[in-house]
């Protein structure tokens, strides 16, 4: 009965800690979701979309009236004008004036209407730029971690070499011990301890590396990183055209989709400079009054000093240093480099979706042979392991046997990660890198 109980009471423990280790774990997914919202940079980036909202919103503000209050106060000495009876006194003497001005825009060439266009334009080709970045934090965030991955089973399949190499190790010292094994192979077993020692530090040097990478993304301490999910190598991908995904990519990707905006952009920026090809009219209207040390009461002043005006203000441009004409001109340069900008990307693009293509494709092929290739040199260096122990041979086709089969683990595991990663880009590319 006491067995029975400390039976569960185990069981128990060991379910919670399994539970805790899961739920200490981050996934892909997590670790993306915490880039997003601790990431400075993009955090930096998301900056430029407030600007040019506080734009926008100040160039629709741009239809109100404006209206200012002036309050001034003067002390002077000696001969002066009396403001109040604009007669000149002889003495020491305060005075003020206030007034109240108010501007309404009637006309001015269709500037605000523009302006407001043009700046609506830019804040939506800022709000898809700035989903661009988050996709590209993504995939940071993406590699990062499948470097971890990478490292994390490169160590495992390390540790594993110079476990076996010490068993031999151990086994080729009791027998020269004994007499009975070849000194030579002893050393060269040693060797080989000593070389995979090292291998085993390197690709520790390299987790470590990428998990600082992963942390450093994250915007999150090293040592708070925690275990990582594995990600499930999938047996088979399947692969786009790569005019296909070129054609994807041209109506998936956010930044791209946002050069259409930043065009509309420079063409409204055009109208708002010949706007100052046209005669502006405005709407004034104010109020003011003045007092002085000598006239009295300041408020009866103020009251019988008032005066109060309405008016109308047409400016025509006529000559201005050709300001305005280089202003248009300008803007013109503009509208042709974001035209030609937009080119760029389109070319850029398509070059970078027809290589990741092949190369998805050549990582599948590579992948493939890998896996086979593994089972070949498994099989041999189980024979050489077999005729080496039995002393029908020696330790250099042992070990030429073994770095084989280590070789091409090794490189089996990085291509796997590659051909995930491989995965990711085009996924990246066709829109579909939902995480």
């Amino acid at each position: 009965m006491k067995r029975d109980l400390l039976f569960v009471i185990i069981f128990v423990c060991c379910l919670v800690s399994t539970a805790k280790g899961q739920g200490d774990s981050l996934s892909l997914a997590d670790c993306v979701k915490q880039a997003i919202q601790n990431n400075p940079t993009l955090r930096r980036d998301e900056l430029v979309v407030d600007r040019s909202d506080l734009a926008f919103k100040q160039a629709k503000y741009d239809r109100l009236p404006t209206l200012n209050a002036n309050i001034s106060h003067d002390i002077s000495q000696g001969r002066t004008i009396n403001p109040t009876t604009n007669q000149y006194i002889d003495q020491n003497n305060s005075s003020g004036r206030q007034s109240l001005g108010l501007n309404v825009p009637i006309f001015n060439g269709f500037y605000i209407i523009h302006n407001i266009r043009m700046k609506s334009n830019a804040l939506d080709a800022g709000k898809l730029e700035y989903e661009g970045y988050v996709n590209d934090l993504k995939l940071d965030v993406i590699t990062a971690y499948v470097k971890v991955l990478t490292a994390k089973d490169m160590l495992t399949q390390t540790e594993g070499q110079l476990s076996v190499t010490k068993e031999q190790l151990h086994r080729n010292e009791v027998l020269n011990r004994e007499g009975a094994a070849n000194p030579g192979d002893l050393y060269d077993i040693k060797g080989q301890y000593s070389s995979d020692l090292n291998a085993v530090e390197l690709t520790r040097q390299s987790l470590n590396n990428a998990r600082v990478e992963l942390a450093g993304l994250m915007n999150v301490d090293v040592q708070s990183l925690g275990e990582l999910e594995q990600i499930d190598i999938p047996s088979e991908i399947s692969i786009k055209s790569s005019e296909e995904l070129f054609q994807e990519s041209l109506t998936a990707l956010p930044q791209f989709k946002a050069m259409d905006y930043r065009i509309k952009e420079m063409e409204e920026g055009i109208k708002v400079a010949k706007s100052n090809y046209w005669p502006s009219l405005s709407l004034s209207g104010g109020m003011s009054s003045n007092y002085s040390k000598e006239g009295g009461a300041i408020f009866n002043q103020i009251k019988n000093n008032l005066s109060k005006g309405v008016g109308l203000t047409l400016s025509i441009p006529i000559f201005n240093q050709f300001k305005n004409r280089t202003q248009v001109r300008l803007a013109e340069v503009n509208l042709n480099e974001v035209n030609f900008t937009k080119d760029i990307m389109r070319n850029e693009l398509r070059m970078k979706t027809a290589q990741a293509v092949f190369d998805l494709d050549i990582t599948q092929k590579n992948v493939v042979n890998l896996r086979d290739q593994e089972l070949s040199y498994a099989e041999s260096f189980r024979i050489a392991t077999v005729h080496f122990e039995a002393g029908n041979s020696n330790s250099v086709i042992y070990l030429t046997a073994k770095n084989k089969l280590d070789a091409t683990r090794s490189q089996l595991i990085i291509k796997q990660y590659e051909w995930l990663m491989q995965k990711y880009m085009n996924d990246y590319y066709s829109g579909s890198l939902d995480l």
